[in-house]
């Protein structure tokens, strides 16, 4: 591995770079881009309901965000397993192929229930291509490396919250929700075609489908994923809902909520830039400060969320802080699964998308028992204190290593 980024010149290292972040903008397209189009999503595919309640029928078109949740839990782990000895490049090719056939599937679904089909099935490449192209990015930066690679692939998913989720949530308000889906595919077919032609074949990671498996039999390492997923859940508890929140809560119309994207996308390209860094010096530091910190900006949110330069202000520092702990939690799970590269990485998304899912019920459950749109931020305070306190606790745990069976220390 290290013969190939040896022959490679560094500007073509870099393109390469560069073309897996593509594909992580795409993702950031497909996971992010819905959040600020779900009134317009309603309306299009709930209208009986959204005739009743728009706050009803917005928290039901919600499940899109939860369902596409669900699809990366289920095919991350699952893609790890199968093709643990598959090229990393022609396995990134194929999931971004599989995202493009997902987005198209998104854009043309003519019922509600054929659309969470839809998102189910985009959500399954997600978790798997994070873990394959953080790895191959990890090789062409070199050694010691590991978190900025996954950061590398991670900013083109907080690029795509600064400039692309805003366009594209725009376009759809100007002209329908189905146009914005149709964008997102035409994104994984660039991405596809830069990643075949920039980046050179490289092996396989290396494990094997019983090392895979075999992260399974590690309590330390279910503890962190659960912890990951609560952790992370306050995030998407204030990120699903940050539509209505700006123009029922802050009183702005709904030409603001792409700037109000773009600026969370902002905090979360500043997050992820800092976050690579500190967390290849020191993972721990990174990851408690940062979560500290996510619990503190989520808080001052629910506070200044309902003046319009308090919630400019918010959005910013609660994606700047989430985002500045991803890379540290990527290097977590992938030293407590010893020999399984891959499955730590899948594990990892699976757990994200599993906050992601149950930030956006709970956000979903507190608007519609009567906290209105200020109850998602309520909710997230919650659930980051309580991400904290089991971050903590994750590093005073040990486990046997699944692989040798001798005791790891946390």
């Amino acid at each position: 591995m290290g013969n190939v980024r040896d022959d490679l010149s560094p500007r073509r290292r870099q393109a390469a770079l560069l073309a897996l972040a593509l594909g992580g903008f795409g993702i950031g397209l497909a996971e992010f881009a819905p959040m600020g189009l779900l009134p317009q999503i309603a309306q299009g595919l709930r209208p009986r309901l959204w005739a009743h309640s728009h706050s009803q029928a917005i928290t039901a078109a919600g499940w899109m965000i939860t369902v596409y949740a669900l699809g990366v839990m289920v095919g991350a782990p699952a893609i790890a397993i199968l093709a643990a000895r598959v090229s990393r490049t022609l396995l990134a090719i194929s999931l971004l192929v599989s995202f493009a056939v997902g987005s198209l599937a998104s854009a043309m679904a003519p019922s509600f229930g054929l659309e969470l089909a839809a998102r189910f099935l985009a959500g399954l490449p997600h978790g798997a291509y994070f873990g394959v192209a953080g790895s191959a990015a990890a090789t062409l930066i070199g050694p010691g490396g590991r978190a900025r690679g996954y950061a590398v692939v991670l900013s083109g998913l907080t690029a795509a919250n600064v400039v692309g989720t805003p366009l594209v949530a725009g376009l759809g308000q100007v002209t329908t929700w189905r146009v914005a889906f149709l964008v997102i595919a035409g994104v994984f077919g660039l991405a596809v075609a830069a990643v075949w032609s920039l980046v050179p074949s490289l092996p396989a990671s290396g494990g094997s489908p019983r090392a895979e498996l075999s992260v399974f039999r590690s309590r330390r390492m279910w503890f962190v994923a659960a912890t990951v997923a609560v952790g992370f859940a306050g995030f998407f508890a204030v990120y699903t809902y940050i539509a209505p929140v700006t123009t029922h809560l802050a009183g702005l119309s709904t030409s603001a909520v792409p700037w109000v994207l773009a600026t969370a996308g902002l905090g979360m390209s500043v997050g992820v830039a800092f976050g690579g860094h500190a967390a290849d010096r020191s993972p721990r530091r990174a990851l408690i400060s940062g979560q500290a910190c996510v619990v503190a900006a989520i808080a001052l949110f629910a506070v200044i969320a309902r003046n319009p330069v308090g919630l400019f202000v918010g959005v910013f520092l609660v994606g700047a802080t989430a985002l500045f702990t991803a890379p540290a939690i990527q290097s977590r799970l992938i030293d407590v699964a010893p020999g399984a590269e891959l499955m730590g990485a899948a594990v990892n998304q699976s757990a994200s998308n599993l906050a992601n899912s149950l930030g956006a019920a709970l956000g979903g459950v507190a608007i519609s028992v009567g906290f209105g749109y200020s109850g998602p931020a309520i909710i997230a305070v919650v659930v980051g204190a309580l991400g904290l306190v089991l971050f903590s606790l994750s590093f005073r745990m040990g486990d046997r290593s699944p692989v040798e069976g001798e005791l790891v220390s946390a």
